[in-house]
């Protein structure tokens, strides 16, 4: 059973092992969140290398693990990466298996940001076209922009409220929220 959380990391070390596609979407996804990426790999794309993240031009040793938070192992060989993932969980680390993400404890879901909302999707198995429609699906009727800040403060103001005004001050913004996303 999986537990869907956002997760601040922001400011932590993660470790890719890898250095093709995979290890670049990746790549991006952890650096937009606000972690320190480290990229392990003989070999990395251009497009990677050029990305604020640490390179590493070698093999996969197992002291890499050490002191990193999250592990994502995407390398073309099946017998490194079920060993970057045994070491990284032994280590404490979140670790993602790209060619097999039941092996490991965190999966990437598809993501919307818009209007100041994220959503993220999962399918909970290995159906990433499913979740990626899904999400091209909820971009299509989500609007551009929400007065997030508006509702947050229209909701306190209900909060302060007792009893029945409370209630019905509340209805009125999930009335108001409901029109607003199309329900």
């Amino acid at each position: 059973m999986n537990l869907a959380a956002m997760l601040n990391l922001e400011g932590e070390t993660a470790l890719i092992v890898g250095g093709g596609a995979v290890a670049l979407r990746r790549a991006q996804t952890l650096t937009a969140a606000g972690l320190r990426v480290r990229v392990v790999a003989p070999e990395v794309l251009p497009e990677l290398a050029g990305l604020d993240v640490d390179v590493i031009r070698r093999g996969f040793e197992s002291s890499d693990v050490r002191g990193v938070r999250l592990v994502v192992a995407c390398t073309d060989s099946k017998t490194v990466n079920d060993e970057v993932i045994r070491l990284g969980r032994e280590a404490g680390a979140l670790v993602n298996h790209a060619g097999q993400a039941e092996l490991g404890n965190l999966r990437f879901p598809a993501v919307l940001e818009r209007g100041g909302v994220t959503l993220a999707i999962s399918t909970g198995t290995e159906l990433p076209m499913l979740a990626q429609a899904l999400r091209e699906r909820l971009e299509s009727v989500l609007p551009a922009h929400l007065p997030l800040t508006a509702w947050t403060n229209q909701r306190q103001a209900a909060l302060s409220l007792g009893g029945q005004q409370r209630e019905m001050a509340l209805g009125e913004l999930r009335a108001e929220i409901r029109g607003a996303v199309g329900l």
